[in-house]
């Protein structure tokens, strides 16, 4: 008598599970900061849109440059464990500059090297849960990573909020107690992620060689392709939290967007992630754009909050869709041996995006008004379903 099918969650691999808590208390840690550092630079350090848009873009462009290198490594290494390590901890280890930042000079450096870190653990974990997972459930584990990690990034504002109701107005303490997190982020990833034993020596693959590239194939470069525009359509966050401010929303609850956000995004990430697997990859990318558009039309066009939550939760959603579903596509168009390089150059292309989207919701932020804005971002979701109609990719 054959055991019955166990449920999808409980397939996935212990060591994804422990990612995802991994990146759960990181994003507690990271969204403490975050979620208030923009109020932080305007009413603190008299920083402008267009300077918050640049410092965004530099650091998250940062973060997915510096993913191409630690992508290459870990694929020349044959080791992921080790440089997700030195990335986690990194990350740790630079949450003590925002408390002491005293100049946006400064604000930029913390997050420009908050972003190293990002950038030298993500590709490593990426293709090392692509490594341990079954192709057929490869969707759910990336999904599950996402929603635990979603549930990190809603479950640190909601601490801000708490924070900031304790001590009005001491942005800096509450940057202080987020170093607690992230240390611990770095601890579960020590004790309870096993990389999977490789037989013989790994490949060895030259770093950066043109033979490797060119394994990557077509497909892999039209999803780069496509993730780039998609990037360009979904500026910094730090939009939506100005946004709020400019909505009237006190001080002190204006954290509570980000969690409204993130909600959604943890709750769908999973779902859609499971429904990757057996669904059409292109209906699905292009229903989470016309659910971002929806969300951007909102944005532009209301200003009451409850529209403006609305607006912000739709965003979370198509977060839920989409991010876990193009990590699942680099992986599926790579080679195993191949995909720290692949999800490297991934990021590379979406860094490059991401710089250039937030300086350019900064410009027309500061010169024509937030509704603009999001007006662009919708535009941009156009282009990218135009592309993903063109684009000779087997979605």
């Amino acid at each position: 008598m054959s055991k019955p099918l166990q449920p999808t969650w409980r397939q996935i691999p212990g060591s994804v599970w422990a990612l995802g808590f991994v990146s759960l208390l990181m994003d507690v840690s990271s969204e403490m900061i975050h979620s208030l550092l923009p109020l932080f630079m305007v009413t603190q350090l008299g920083a402008s849109s267009t300077i918050i848009g640049l410092i965004e873009g530099l650091a998250e462009a940062m973060a997915l440059i510096v993913k191409v290198f630690s992508g290459v490594i870990s694929d020349y290494l044959g080791k992921r464990k080790t440089l997700a390590l030195l990335g986690y901890s990194l990350g740790a280890l630079t949450k003590p500059l925002f408390a002491i930042a005293n100049t946006s000079g400064m604000v930029l450096t913390a997050r420009l090297t908050d972003r190293i870190g990002k950038g030298i653990r993500g590709a490593p974990r990426d293709a090392l849960i692509a490594d341990i997972t079954p192709a057929e459930i490869r969707g759910a584990a990336f999904g599950l990573r996402q929603s635990l990690d979603t549930v990190g990034a809603f479950l640190g504002p909601l601490l801000a909020v708490a924070l900031m109701l304790l001590w009005p107005g001491d942005f800096r303490a509450v940057f202080w107690l987020a170093v607690v997190p992230g240390l611990l982020s770095v601890l579960v990833l020590f004790l309870g992620v096993r990389e999977p034993a490789v037989r013989g020596e790994p490949a060895r693959h030259q770093p950066l060689r043109l033979e490797s590239l060119r394994r990557l194939g077509s497909d892999y470069w039209s999803v780069v392709a496509i993730g780039a525009v998609f990037t360009l359509a979904r500026f910094s966050e730090a939009f939506l939290v100005l946004r709020a401010q400019q909505c009237g929303i006190p001080l002190a609850w204006i954290p509570l967007v980000m969690v409204a956000m993130n909600v959604f995004y943890a709750t769908s990430a999973y779902p859609f992630g499971k429904l990757s697997d057996r669904y059409s990859h292109r209906r699905l990318l292009g229903m989470g754009l016309l659910v971002l558009i929806g969300a951007d039309l909102i944005l532009a066009s209301q200003s009451h909050w409850a529209m403006l939550i609305a607006g912000v939760s739709l965003w979370g959603v198509h977060m839920g869709m989409t991010q876990g579903l193009l990590a699942k596509l680099v992986a599926d168009t790579t080679p195993r041996d191949l995909r720290g390089t692949a999800y490297g150059f991934f990021n590379l292309v979406s860094g490059i995006a991401m710089l250039v989207a937030s300086v350019l919701a900064g410009l027309l932020w500061d010169a024509l008004g937030a509704s603009t804005t999001f007006y662009a971002g919708a535009v941009f979701c156009l282009l990218t379903l135009a592309l993903l109609r063109i684009k000779p990719i087997s979605l």
